[in-house]
């Protein structure tokens, strides 16, 4: 029996009007906006959102939703949903097989469901990845920062930070004075299984990271979409990247590792030799090169890509991706001249853009918008674009200096300061500044030319002292999960990597340290300063020791592991980081602390769920397995808070531990890079 009939043959209870019965969930099935949430990727909180926004914008307009309405969003199988009152519905996506009380329904047209109309969203097949179901007057679930979007794994938007379960009841917004129903059939995107991505190169390309011959077969590869391809990022499988680079130095002992700098949604961050799309629900600060990005009027096909398909990365100018920015946003703004123009055109009457090749692609990363050399008080700096949405600026040598981190932080608070217009996102990385924007309000050269007119104002950064707060956390060393996701990471991903079995052991060994508890003694005596937020999501923090001496250094997984336990504590390369939740991750693990976020909306309430700040110093203390898991039960429960009291920091700090103990600080260096260098070598003999 059909899912239909057994849905169909049930006795209908009655439920609230104004709601949308869900009779079977389907796979996972979630309430997605457009737009998403904007202005918390700096303390990681992802956009989240519809993956193909331009499917989910499209069914919006065609039912006459305003443009925050949420819809569905479903992937491999789609709901089956019975309507309490006649509503206006439309499908777009991957969705090839949906029926209304039984019959055929086509995809871009306006459905007129009656009171007690069973939808059937079908099989979500082929080509393309997920279907979309638009309402008139939208879901109607509470907004979250901002957004009505779910983040699965944050476990809030949508409903209760979930996918939907059978049985669920959907309310649906308000229908008075949405717009005029509109056929979007002829506007809805081809979808394929060979799908040809147009990206901007770099920022990060050639000869610092990669070879111009690495470029050119990044360029020239035909890709293959991974069964791991997910909201969070899409892993594309092909040849080992050309690295011009034996390894990250202090980021790690991979070539793809660097000092922490954010992601762009759609850029292709290479994590370890593998290819990453980073995906709406991706993490918005990590430790790799960033070989390109996909332009925003192609970010929607990442959405469509199944696992097996091919994937071709078309170079583009900058200029190209603003001319098919500018055409995307004209067509959402007014669909009805679109598809005019679409009828005058199959008509012969009007002649279609060209959409030939325009010369032979260029894989170069695109000229930086400007550079600077060091001034006198001010470390030398580059901005680039990181895609056609982004600025990327990066200070200094590749190599931690706080006094540049502290630079970046004063440029920081000056955008901010400034309210430049068309500003979105604001995320500071170790030695970089990430800027997003609306492009339909700033141009990327505009915002270029006013970032350096504010770096001409900023203080001495080696003067400069922060009000910050010292934060003591306890940590269990050597916890069950962390151990779990060893296991789990040798059982299945790769069993022969020179991290495995065990963690800490391998710390010990790249650190040339005499015994295994030794390690934990550097991370107890050690006082990390938090550079960074969102590192792996949600708060989690990205830390230094502020002393060298305590600066334990390795590498990340390569590949990253695919499930890391909520609050694991990690060292990659020189750094340290808290995991904000459960999810993939890339750092060795060394034990287990307190929740860095409070879900919001939870039990505290707490108007801001990050629970760290940038520069907050940190100093963990050891407790059991049985003690942590009471403190962390009462963070979370917000019985109690963060241990917090009034500290400053100022880089002076840092420059007299350096001057005081040079000749240690020094020999130590030489001793970890000395193990360092034995370490890549077993690698290399072994390979």
């Amino acid at each position: 029996m059909s899912v239909l009939t057994e849905v169909i043959t049930e006795p209908r209870a009655p439920f609230p009007t104004g709601s949308v019965q869900v009779l079977s969930a389907g796979i996972q099935t979630t309430v997605q906006d457009v737009e998403g949430r904007r202005g918390y990727w700096a303390v990681g909180v992802p956009p989240s959102g519809a993956f193909d926004e331009l499917s989910s914008a499209l069914g919006a307009l065609a039912v006459g939703n305003p443009p925050a309405a949420a819809g569905l969003e479903c992937v491999v199988r789609g709901p089956v949903l019975r309507f309490a009152r006649p509503s206006r519905v439309c499908l777009t996506g991957a969705l090839h097989a949906a029926t209304l009380d039984g019959r055929p329904v086509r995809r871009g047209v306006v459905l007129a469901v009656p009171a007690g109309g069973v939808l059937d969203l079908g099989p979500v097949g082929g080509p393309g990845m997920r279907g979309y179901l638009a309402v008139g007057g939208g879901v109607d679930v509470p907004a979250v920062l901002g957004s009505r979007a779910t983040f699965l794994l944050g476990g809030f938007g949508g409903v209760h930070g979930r996918a939907l379960r059978d049985g669920d009841l959907l309310r649906v917004g308000r229908t008075e004075n949405l717009a005029a129903p509109l056929d979007v059939t002829p506007l809805l995107p081809e979808l394929t299984d060979s799908w040809t991505l147009r990206v901007v190169p770099g920022p990060h390309g050639a000869p610092d990271y990669l070879t111009e011959d690495g470029v050119r077969e990044f360029f020239g590869a035909r890709w293959r979409v991974d069964h791991r391809a997910d909201r969070t990022g899409v892993r594309l499988l092909g040849p080992t990247p050309g690295w011009s680079r034996a390894d990250g130095g202090e980021a790690g002992l991979h070539a793809s590792n660097l000092h922490d700098s954010a992601y762009p949604v759609g850029g292709i961050m290479l994590s370890g030799d593998t290819p990453v799309v980073v995906g709406p629900d991706g993490p918005s600060l990590g430790g790799f090169v960033v070989a390109a990005v996909v332009i925003g009027a192609d970010r929607w096909k990442l959405g469509q890509l199944r696992p097996g398909d091919s994937v071709l990365l078309e170079a583009v100018s900058p200029e190209r991706a603003d001319e098919l920015a500018l055409g995307r946003r004209e067509l959402l703004a007014d669909p009805r001249t679109a598809l005019a123009d679409r009828f005058e055109t199959a008509l012969g009457r009007r002649i279609s853009p060209s959409t030939a090749a325009r010369g032979p692609q260029e894989s170069v990363r695109p000229e930086p918008l400007s550079e600077r050399p060091a001034g006198a008080t001010a470390p030398s700096f580059t901005i680039r674009r990181s895609g056609d949405r982004h600025l990327l600026v990066e200070a200094g040598p590749a190599e931690l200096d706080l006094t540049v981190r502290m630079w970046v932080h004063l440029l920081a608070n000056a955008l901010r300061a400034a309210a430049a217009p068309g500003v979105t996102e604001i995320v500071e990385g170790v030695r970089s500044l990430l800027v997003a924007v609306d492009d339909a309000l700033v141009s990327l050269p505009a915002l270029a030319a006013r970032l350096v007119e504010l770096t001409e104002d900023l203080p001495d950064p080696a003067t400069v002292t922060l009000t910050v707060r010292e934060v003591a956390l306890p940590i269990a060393f050597d916890h069950p999960e962390t151990h779990e996701a060893m296991r789990r990471y040798a059982t299945s991903v790769r069993p022969d990597a020179p991290w495995c079995p065990d963690n800490v052991e391998f710390i010990r060994r790249v650190n040339d340290l005499a015994e295994r508890s030794e390690v934990f003694d550097i991370v107890n005596a050690a006082t990390y300063l938090v550079v960074g937020l969102g590192d792996v999501y949600l708060g989690a923090p990205v830390a230094v020791p502020i002393d060298p001496r305590h600066r334990l250094v390795t590498t990340k997984y390569n590949p990253a592991r695919t499930w890391t336990p909520q609050n694991a504590v990690g060292i990659g390369g020189i750094y340290l980081c808290v995991y904000g939740m459960e999810g993939p991750g890339g750092y060795q693990l060394v034990g287990r602390t307190v929740p860095v976020w409070r879900a919001p909306g939870g039990p505290a309430n707490d108007p801001h769920p990050w629970l760290l700040r940038q520069f907050d110093r940190i100093r963990f203390h050891p407790v059991s397995t049985d003690e942590l898991a009471d403190l962390r039960a009462d963070i979370k429960a917000g019985r109690r808070d963060l241990d917090v009291t009034p500290a400053t920091f100022s880089v002076r700090e840092v420059a007299a531990i350096e001057a005081a103990h040079s000749q240690e600080i020094e020999a130590l260096r030489a001793t970890r890079r000395a193990a360092f260098g034995a370490e890549r070598d077993r690698w290399v003999a072994h390979a």
